[in-house]
């Protein structure tokens, strides 16, 4: 009986080695992926809706992960209604189409041939205001604001959330 007991527990000892060796091994296949802190893409999305208020104006913001779903969404005070579309719509266009949403709208009304861009699907807006997050090579989501009287103007407070982000701007 001593002996059966001692071969279990060798048997068990020689299998958690094995593991503990093959683990770190298997997980070398497996590729990385950056994600977004929610609490960071709250920080940044509070910055956006600061620096649009800062300057006088009333604005949604999003931010939308790699997979283009919802991280966070601010409504200023006082913004429209429309405006939580229309921000969320710029977040999810930017990083679906990984560039800023007013390239592809200058592009589009460049190039009329392009405007089959315009209904990909309901949630694409190619309108000035969103911008892909990106860090190096990789897109890890996209932020979006709507609100302030002009593409330029949405920009800037997008922009004020990148920063906070720490995140490469894209033109």
């Amino acid at each position: 009986m001593k002996i059966y007991k001692l071969r279990v527990i060798a048997a068990g000892l020689f299998f958690i080695i094995v593991y503990c060796i093959s683990c770190p091994a298997l997980a070398k296949d497996f590729p990385s992926q950056k994600l977004l802190p929610l609490d960071l893409s709250t920080q940044a999305a509070t910055a956006a809706i600061k620096q649009c208020n800062d300057d006088g104006y009333n604005v949604s913001v999003a931010i939308v992960d790699q997979a283009g779903l919802l991280k966070v969404q601010l409504k200023a005070d006082g913004a429209g209604p429309h405006t939580l579309d229309s921000s969320f719509r710029k977040a999810y266009t930017a990083n679906s189409l990984r560039g800023s949403t007013q390239k592809y709208a200058v592009m589009v009304a460049n190039n009329p041939e392009l405007q089959s861009l315009t209904r990909m699907n309901e949630n694409i807006l190619l309108l000035g205001g969103g911008f892909p997050i990106k860090f190096g090579d990789e897109i890890i989501g996209g932020v979006g604001v709507g609100g302030a009287p002009g593409a330029k103007l949405d920009e800037t407070c997008a922009r004020a959330a990148l920063k906070v982000l720490k995140a490469d701007e894209v033109k």
